[in-house]
């Protein structure tokens, strides 16, 4: 029997080229992984695709919820976000979609695993790493960094797809790379290279339109968590992929999460893209609306810079360490008492407060007034700021002693 090898397959131009290819270099059967977790149409047809490619194998393995669950809500209630623009939709659907290969690899007793990523990006670090981390014993195949790929361009794979027998109506036009979730879709390519380019959203756009597009008429939207997990929408209880999904829709509708980024890639180069975001958008706002009620200024603070170096581990592909096991760990305790209702107004890509209410508020209105009540003396802020100003004071004194001299 021949060896097998799994392939990471989306049924696109790429994956799908990689088949007779690891055929005629590898001599693998080759069994092919789709991992839904919210592409959507992408998914129509790819079994009878893959069959005519060569697979003797197709697996569509749906991680929709659980993605939304363990990795979705960890990067919520961090407020993972990773060089303060980028919400992370890419990265965090890496490491399932590494685990449900890693999972399909063993039961089809495979010694290979294989992904289309090219060798510029950062997808290829993100499958790699968590590969390795469970599954060291597994071979990892990367066409586009192999000299044997041999091709450069769509029209090269389109050729050589043809000459192996696979004439599927594949297109040589030009059109922006994507990745889509149910969390986002990215969109790279074309004008998007040239950041001095303004994109052109009439052509670009999936997920939503433009503010200028949105309706003239805000719309009110009501949230509820618990323990920092998101659990009615308007009202109504939902799974997390629901609401996701739910929030979309409005975000989408009224030009909400859309985002021109100029970032820096983990490999050392910078790259321009535009982000669709609508729900994630929403629900990280509602979170941050409801969490700055509740977290002392402390915990707040500190928080904060946890939640950066959790987007950075999560950015770098490192969702199976002990590093964001621990930052997670500790982001859990914070989330104990985030419980609460959020409103909130979308009108025209913004997202406007209309009240915040949770019975875990460290909000106090006798505090917050200029009248004085019990627990706050006027007089006691003299002391404290005598205090607090002390070094500032004390270094002042002895620079004009020294400039005195």
């Amino acid at each position: 029997m021949k060896e097998k090898v799994i392939l990471a397959y989306s049924g696109g131009l790429d994956t799908t080229a990689i088949i007779p290819w690891l055929k005629e270099n590898y001599d693998y059967d080759v069994v092919c992984c789709c991992i839904n977790v919210g592409q959507g149409n992408e998914l129509d047809g790819l079994e009878e695709r893959a069959k005519l490619s060569g697979a003797v194998k197709l697996y569509i393995e749906d991680v929709v919820d659980e993605f939304c669950d363990d990795y979705v809500v960890p990067c919520v209630q961090a407020n993972a976000i990773y060089e303060n623009k980028y919400l992370l939709g890419t990265s965090m659907a890496r490491p399932v979609i590494a685990k449900k290969l890693v999972e399909i690899a063993r039961l089809e007793g495979a010694t290979a695993i294989c992904h289309g990523a090219t060798g510029k990006g950062n997808d290829q670090i993100r499958f790699e790493l968590g590969i390795k981390a469970l599954a060291p014993d597994l071979k990892i195949i990367a066409p586009w960094r192999l000299d044997t790929w041999g091709m450069n361009s769509r029209e090269d794979e389109i050729e050589y797809c043809k000459q192996h027998g696979i004439d599927l109506p594949f297109s040589a036009d030009n059109s922006y790379s994507r990745d889509r979730n149910l969390w986002h879709i990215s969109h790279e390519g074309l004008e998007l290279e040239d950041p001095a380019e303004e994109p052109n959203y009439d052509h670009l756009l999936v997920l939503g339109t433009t503010p200028e597009k949105a309706p003239e008429e805000g719309e009110y939207v009501t949230m509820t968590f618990e323990a920092g997990v998101p659990k009615t929408l308007n009202g109504k209880a939902m799974k997390v992929s629901e609401i996701v999904t739910e929030l979309n829709a409005l975000g989408g509708k009224h030009g909400i999460g859309i985002c021109d980024i100029v970032e820096n890639r983990v490999v050392g180069m910078k790259s321009r893209g535009v982000y669709e975001t609508p729900g994630g958008t929403i629900l990280m706002e509602a979170h941050q609306q409801l969490e700055e009620l509740i977290l002392d200024r402390d915990t707040y603070t500190l928080k904060k810079e946890m939640g950066n170096k959790f987007a950075d581990v999560v950015y770098e592909g490192k969702w199976f360490t002990p590093k964001r096991e621990a930052i997670q760990a500790f982001i859990e305790t914070t989330q104990k008492y985030v419980t609460g209702e959020v409103k909130f107004k979308l009108y025209k890509g913004n997202i406007i407060k209309a009240g915040t209410t949770s019975p875990y508020s460290l909000y106090s209105e006798t505090l917050a007034s200029f009248t004085t009540g019990d627990l706050y003396d006027h007089h006691d802020a003299e002391g404290f700021i005598n205090l607090f100003g002390l070094s500032l004071k004390v270094r002042a004194m002895k620079m004009a002693e020294h400039d005195n001299k």
